[in-house]
């Protein structure tokens, strides 16, 4: 800018002087330093031209540089968008799919929901039936045996020999019926596992979103609501249900996962039977990851907490519902940090909550030293209930096991890892048979069946 008001400048100054120096000829002879002043202009005008195109040429040169900054920066948004583009295009064919799939779920539960009722209602008016049979068939009965007893050479009446077949294939149908509505109720549950999936999965794409905080729990925070997931059904009034793994396992059910159940004078609820060598094991305890906090209260474990798909602790009063009924084994299986495998199988006893269900075991078969006393009485205890040989011991070792006395093996302590692979942790789950090495357990199982089953390695 500079440089063309200069220019401007001496244009009209160099014009002037040539017309004077026109106007001059006309009437004075040439000079001689007219001439010098106007190679001097041309001097002053050629510079003024020069720095003009100088000036000109760093304008466009800058310009230039500035147009090319723009259109790179225009270039990778132009990139950036298409990215976002696809990435969204993406994530809505996810969204439409997962609508789609909730959507035929949702249809699918509700027409189980609605066999379900219609399941139960007619068992309802079945046994409403079945009532009012019943009744017909002890008036029928009084009159008969008063018809026997004053004529006893007479027959029976046909009307209710055939009142009695009917009432025998109702029961039958009763059966049947009870039957479907158990495999109709596992069902709805699978069906609702499924649409809780589904709607985790909906959460994480983002088109739902949620932030959850987890607040870290305390060295000793024990909750006051500790349940297994779909661990119990009540008021269930009818039969036919298994009372233990091994009966799930006669009856066809060949694969392992959860079943309900039902011990002899117990409620119904639901356990985890690994099937593994051709027999069905009732698994009582697991532990895998740490996910779950065994830190708990006696009522807690008392009557179970945990995820059945996960680590639980399955509850001492189902156990003893369960081992009551007959002689049972039972199996832990563990693993160390260096993933080698280990088992033992006790026989044993187990008493009930009035004797704080004390554990009374006789090994038969393993290829791990045993830790538990054998032939003793031996006290589950808990942080919050101790027996006053226990009080004096550190937590570490005394709590939320069974012991005789303060010992260094509790399947159920605080899960830690190692720090280093070469040293054991003395605290947590641990297994340290009397006078031989300590193993820092990774992973444990605790299963149970019937005695009259073959054992397995």
């Amino acid at each position: 800018m500079y440089t063309i008001k200069l220019f401007l400048c001496i244009v009209p100054l160099v014009i002037s002087s040539r017309i004077d120096q026109d106007s001059s000829l006309d009437v004075l002879p040439p000079a001689p330093k007219s001439r010098f002043a106007m190679l001097d202009d041309v001097k002053i005008l050629a510079n003024g031209l020069l720095q003009l195109g100088h000036g000109l040429k760093d304008f466009v040169h800058k310009t230039k540089g500035q147009i090319n900054d723009i259109f790179q920066k225009l270039n990778i948004f132009d990139k950036y968008f298409d990215d976002l583009s696809v990435q969204t295009s993406a994530i809505q064919e996810e969204e439409m799919e997962l609508r789609r799939t909730t959507s035929r779920l949702q249809s699918k539960n509700e027409e189980v929901k609605n066999m379900s009722l219609e399941l139960n209602a007619k068992l309802e008016s079945l046994l409403v039936e079945k009532i009012l049979l019943q009744n017909k068939v002890r008036g029928l009965e009084e009159q008969l045996t008063h018809l026997i007893q004053n004529q006893p050479e007479i027959q029976q009446h046909p009307e209710v020999t055939s009142l009695k077949t009917f009432v025998e294939q109702q029961d039958s149908s009763i059966q049947v019926l009870l039957q479907t509505v158990e495999e109709q109720y596992r069902q709805l549950n699978q069906q609702h596992s499924q649409i809780r999936e589904i709607e985790n999965q909906l959460k994480k794409t983002g088109v739902q979103e949620s932030t959850e905080i987890s607040v870290p729990s305390k060295t000793r925070a024990p909750r006051n609501t500790a349940s297994l997931q779909l661990s119990e059904i009540k008021n269930v009034q009818h039969d036919g249900i298994p009372a233990d793994c091994t009966t799930i396992f006669k009856r066809g059910e060949l694969t392992s996962g959860i079943y309900a159940i039902r011990p002899n004078n117990s409620q119904v609820f639901n356990v985890y039977c690994d099937v593994k060598s051709g027999n069905s094991w009732t698994l009582i305890q697991h532990r895998i990851n740490g996910s779950q906090n065994f830190n708990e209260t006696w009522e807690n474990y008392k009557h179970g907490f945990g995820n059945l798909n996960g680590e639980f602790w399955l509850g001492l009063e189902k156990i003893y519902s369960i081992v009551k009924q007959s002689n049972y084994i039972l199996r832990v299986e563990l693993a160390d940090w260096k993933d080698n495998k280990y088992y033992v199988e006790y026989s044993f006893h187990l008493g009930n909550h009035e004797t704080n269900y004390k554990l009374y075991l006789v090994e038969i078969i393993g290829n791990i030293p045993n830790a538990i006393p054998e032939h003793k009485d031996l006290v589950f205890s808990t942080w919050d209930h101790k027996e006053k040989r226990h009080l004096n011991c550190q937590e570490d070792y005394s709590g939320w096991w069974w012991h005789d006395i303060c010992g260094e093996h509790n399947l159920n302590g605080k899960y830690i890892k190692p720090r280093s692979k070469t040293k054991s942790e003395r605290r947590g789950i641990c297994w340290k048979p009397q006078n031989g090495r300590l193993f820092s357990i990774k992973s444990t199982k605790m299963l149970i069946h019937p005695t009259h089953l073959e054992s397995f390695e």
